[in-house]
């Protein structure tokens, strides 16, 4: 690896540039482990930053999530023991209780297992 170097003053100095990275696609999930490492894991985030693997880790977060977030709420709506159809026909708003109940635990178990790692 050839590392260029500038002089300020006395001291030599690094040319350092950080490619542009492509934030289009990382979701909430990817933004708040962004957030998470930068705050509370600033090793993990220098390292990344510095070997340029950033974008590609929180992308990685997010489709995980996602993966995981379509995993749990189809088997908390499979296990359910109201058919779920039948429960949305009669009362639409029992119906969206449950399924934001669903979509709460699913998150939470998310955001203890995968983001604040």
């Amino acid at each position: 690896m050839n590392i260029d170097y500038r002089k300020i003053g006395d001291y030599l100095l690094p040319n350092l540039v950080i490619e542009n990275q492509n934030y289009e696609e990382i979701n909430k999930y990817g933004l708040l482990r962004l957030s998470y490492i930068k705050n509370n894991k600033k090793g993990l985030y220098q390292s990344l930053l510095m070997k340029n693997e950033l974008t590609n880790h929180l992308l990685s977060v997010s489709k995980e999530c996602e993966e995981r977030l379509k995993t749990l709420m189809d088997n908390y709506i499979k296990n359910d023991e109201k058919p779920s159809e039948k429960s949305k026909e009669n009362s639409g708003i029992e119906w969206v209780k449950l399924m934001n109940n669903y979509k709460n635990s699913a998150e939470e178990i998310i955001l203890k297992e995968i983001i604040y790692v």
